[in-house]
């Protein structure tokens, strides 16, 4: 297996890229009166996904760094998933879209958690470090 030497060969970053960069598309057509709320909600949280990771992948060396950013990433997935039910709900989104972006999110927070209960293998210094 190749070791990862940055976040972006992550599954769980290029994942939440690509979401954040279709909720970007998407977007696009949502009301203009929308610019500052809803738009503004669901483009910066869905980039906030990939921010978190970014800045998480670079505190591994603190077990407590790694897993609070990882935490705000589970956070603004949550987020995102909220805003995509909104979407729905006020007719700027498609219920068929929102539906495979809203199952992306929770395929990104299940790769979220499973790093987050098991952050060890992620650590620079590996899961053999004494406490």
């Amino acid at each position: 297996m190749k070791k990862i030497e940055s976040h972006r060969e992550l599954d769980v970053y290029k994942m939440a890229f690509d979401a954040a960069m279709r909720i970007f598309e998407l977007t696009k057509n949502f009301p203009a009166e929308e610019k500052f709320s809803l738009t503004g909600q669901i483009r910066r949280a869905s980039r906030s996904v990939c921010g978190n990771l970014a800045e998480a992948w670079r505190k591994r060396r603190y077990e407590a760094a790694f897993v609070s950013k990882l935490c705000d990433c589970e956070g603004e997935a949550a987020e995102v998933q909220t805003w995509l039910e909104f979407s729905v709900k006020c007719d700027y989104l498609e219920r068929n879209q929102a539906k495979i972006l809203y199952s992306t999110y929770d395929q990104i927070l299940g790769k979220l958690v499973r790093m987050i209960n098991n952050p060890r293998p992620w650590l620079l210094h590996g899961p053999s470090r004494k406490s």
